[in-house]
């Protein structure tokens, strides 16, 4: 878990609909939110939106307990899902779900790739990679939340794979996915050659396979004849 903290201000919320929302972006330049989970009851909030808008920054905001400041209370939660406005740099809207210490927790934490100029696949045969994961669902504890998970890559080959099961986890934190069984053991990374060579490759084998075609009888050549005059046997009768 990392060292780092989050704490957010927050205000219960009082009025709702989307008109109130837009008033609250507008004037006083705060945000809409949720929290929700546990035993207790949803509850409406507002966030400055500076505040929020600075804690995404740090990557480590969305796979961090974070402590939300209401009124005089503390609760600690994770962050769901955020709404952001599709043109401009702005936050509409934050989701969180409330956290009990002694409770298992599920969410998604980003990985890292790390040796990747060292990888010998890009070394020594000229591969680039591919990610094809960019976070990993897991569960845990929230007192062993990690921050994100590392992916070595130096020792893949070209044409190799890493998956989930190559990982190492931190203790105490488990896969989502490889609980569900081998068929679940999901593609993080590959090597793989870069495209233009694979574009040569795919031609050669292209035209590699129309030569053989040309070599071969032409289909239904030897037996043209014997299927025209059973045709025409029909035609008679």
């Amino acid at each position: 878990m990392s060292n780092e903290e989050f704490e957010l201000n927050c205000s219960v919320r009082t009025e709702f609909g989307k008109g109130a929302s837009r008033r609250l972006r507008r004037l006083n330049e705060s945000i809409p939110a949720i929290l929700y989970g546990g035993k207790k009851k949803a509850v409406s909030l507002t966030i400055p939106h500076k505040d929020i808008a600075r804690a995404t920054e740090n990557e480590a905001f969305f796979s961090h307990i974070i402590t939300l400041n209401i009124d005089s209370k503390k609760e600690p939660a994770v962050i769901k899902a955020l709404q952001r406005h599709p043109a401009k740099s702005l936050i509409l809207h934050a989701d969180f779900q409330r956290v009990d210490m002694k409770q298992e927790i599920q969410v998604k934490v980003p990985i890292h790739f790390i040796n990747e100029d060292k990888c010998v696949g890009v070394k020594l045969d000229g591969g680039i990679i591919r990610h094809t994961l960019n976070e990993i669902e897991i569960v845990c504890l929230p007192k062993d939340l990690p921050e994100y998970i590392e992916v070595d890559m130096e020792n893949v080959k070209l044409g190799d794979s890493v998956h989930l099961s190559d990982l190492t986890f931190p203790e105490g934190v488990l896969s989502i996915a490889l609980s569900q069984g081998e068929e679940s053991d999901l593609n993080v990374a590959r090597v793989q050659q870069p495209r233009g060579a694979m574009e040569e490759e795919e031609a050669a084998a292209a035209e590699g396979q129309e030569a053989a075609e040309g070599e071969a009888p032409a289909e239904g050549e030897s037996g043209d004849s014997g299927g025209e005059g059973s045709s025409g046997d029909g035609d008679d009768s």
